[in-house]
Formats: C-alpha cells, sequence, structure tokens
C-alpha cells in the first residue's frame, strides 16, 4: 500500500483508540498501519455485501436472471470453442 505523507486527523471514541493501540502493539505496528489494514478490509467486505445484495437483487427479476443466464450461457460457449490458452 502507498504511503501518503498527508496526515489528515479524525475523531475517534476512546475506546476505540484503546482497542488500536492494543492491536497495533500485539501486531507489532503502528496504529495508522493496523487502521488502514482494517479499512482496506471493511471496504473489501462492503464491496462483497454490495455485490452479494446486486445478485438478489438480479435473481428476485425473473426475466433480468434469465437475460443472465442466456449471457452466461453465451460466455461459457466462447471459453469451451477449443483454442489454446495461449
Amino acid at each position: 500500500m502507498k504511503s501518503d505523507t498527508r496526515t489528515p486527523n479524525i475523531r475517534i471514541s476512546v475506546h476505540t483508540h484503546t482497542l488500536l493501540r492494543r492491536l497495533a502493539q500485539e501486531e507489532g505496528d503502528s496504529m495508522r498501519a493496523v487502521l488502514d489494514r482494517a479499512i482496506e478490509s471493511y471496504r473489501r467486505e462492503k464491496f462483497l455485501r454490495d455485490a452479494n445484495a446486486d445478485y438478489a437483487a438480479l435473481k428476485r427479476d425473473e426475466k433480468a436472471w434469465k437475460e443472465e443466464l442466456r449471457q452466461r450461457a453465451i460466455w461459457k460457449q466462447t471459453a469451451s470453442d477449443g483454442l489454446s490458452r495461449e
């Protein structure tokens, strides 16, 4: 992860600061590094939750879901066209 030289300030609760400090000590890393990893993990988790919600909505729309399956079948045929993977 690229380090940024700017250091904006944010306010966090005393409880969160205590947890962050403890985690940083356990990891042998800075609080900033632990917080960066935690936020990146949260971002990825949110991305997957959102994608799952989008697919659930797509499946509830019978017409849209049939079209999705039709498109997948077309792509599957393309992947099995007999050409070598070079």
